[in-house]
């Protein structure tokens, strides 16, 4: 007995009345969650449940399919439900989706890169896959821009056999399964499917005499040395492409690797944007006098004017001082919050002056009260 199918709007975690841009943010979300890369300790569960979730999405994101779905149930959409991605590889799916290829997609970028960030994935147009670094740096690197050197291991075509994967002396031949095409058509009503060919992976040659060096594959790994510029005012966990870096491809062209860099917190500077934020202490004789002190900066220490009658708390602006833009437009500026310092213990000139302050402040608040009642008594007087 076939299994019941789940209702595709709660296969997707959607409303019936879900817009198509919520239709679409939910697969993407899913299929991120589900791709049987990202969970390779449990892959058979993880491509059933992809494909229950591009099962749903092939009807909800057609509008005709979903309007037909929606008054008659799965008997509406094929016989009992969508698309049937039995035997179907989860790469061929998301190329039915989005184009084909790795450039083509929703929104100006590649599914692909959509879902992993440029992690490792073979398409089956033979491009090589694009990989994933992390690095680390600190807040100065982000100021003043740097480059850094990484070693990574990715595929390369292999010398013995050039790429071919098949023996010296040998070569492969033409798969006689999809006649040199690489692909596969099937048809389920009036849904059409293109699919990579089961015996050859889409490469329209099968090779009979593996390579012994990279066992038939035409690849092999190998570290690589690469130089990475990192942009003066770079932000955290900022992605950079380094474009045709990542593994060579059999037929297409290389993959990108992506750079994704993390900026540390700093122990004393605080960033907002391209705005720095650093806390200075004064003394509380500065804050009533004015003066100038000595703060750090991201090009080294500079002086800062303290006005007379600065309060606890007020931010004074360093302009220019902050981080750089990463487009070049531009600094930021450095806001230096004003912490005054009271003293916790005095010595017996200091108190003294402090107590003849404190006289001289009460005879001033004393005179001014006597002022303001002297008025007062006027004005009632008067009338």
């Amino acid at each position: 007995m076939a299994a019941t199918k789940r209702d595709y709007y709660e296969v997707l975690g959607v409303k019936k009345d879900a817009s198509a841009d919520e239709i679409k943010s939910a697969f993407r979300t899913l299929a991120k969650k589900w791709h049987p890369d990202r969970n390779p300790n449990n892959k058979e569960e993880a491509e059933e449940k992809f494909k229950e979730i591009a099962e749903a999405y092939s009807v909800l994101s057609d509008e005709q399919k979903r309007s037909a779905y929606d008054q008659f149930g799965h008997a509406a959409v094929g016989g009992g439900g969508g698309a049937d991605f039995h035997g179907v590889s989860v790469e061929d799916i998301l190329n039915q989706f989005f184009g084909g290829g790795a450039r083509g997609g929703m929104g100006g970028g590649s599914i692909f890169d959509d879902l992993f960030g440029g992690a490792s994935h073979q398409e089956a147009s033979g491009q090589g896959a694009s990989l994933r670094y992390d690095i680390e740096i600190d807040l100065e690197s982000a100021y003043k821009g740097v480059k850094k050197t990484i070693e990574i291991a990715r595929e390369e075509l292999c010398d013995t056999c050039k790429g071919s994967g098949a023996k010296p002396g040998t070569k492969p031949v033409t798969c006689s399964y999809c006649r040199g095409s690489g692909y596969s058509t099937r048809s389920q009503g009036f849904f059409t499917m293109r699919t990579t060919c089961a015996r050859c992976g889409g490469r329209g040659q099968v090779v009979e005499s593996p390579c012994k060096t990279c066992r038939g594959s035409g690849r092999e790994a190998r570290k690589i040395r690469l130089e990475v510029p990192i942009p003066a005012g770079i932000s955290d966990n900022t992605r950079i492409r380094l474009q045709g870096q990542g593994e060579e491809g059999l037929g297409g062209r290389r993959g990108d690797l992506y750079v994704f860099v993390h900026v540390k917190e700093h122990d004393i500077f605080v960033r907002r944007e391209n705005d720095i934020f650093l806390q200075v202490s004064i003394p509380f004789t500065m804050a009533a006098l004015g003066g100038e002190v000595d703060v750090p900066t991201l090009e080294g220490r500079a002086r800062l004017k303290i006005p007379a009658g600065t309060p606890s708390g007020k931010l004074l602006k360093m302009s220019g001082l902050g981080m750089p833009d990463v487009h070049g437009y531009g600094k930021g500026d450095q806001l230096v919050r004003v912490v005054v310092e009271v003293p916790k213990k005095l010595s017996a000139e200091q108190e003294e002056l402090l107590r003849k302050l404190a006289e001289l402040e009460k005879s001033g608040v004393t005179a001014q009260k006597r002022s303001l009642f002297g008025k007062i008594r006027e004005f009632f007087s008067e009338e």
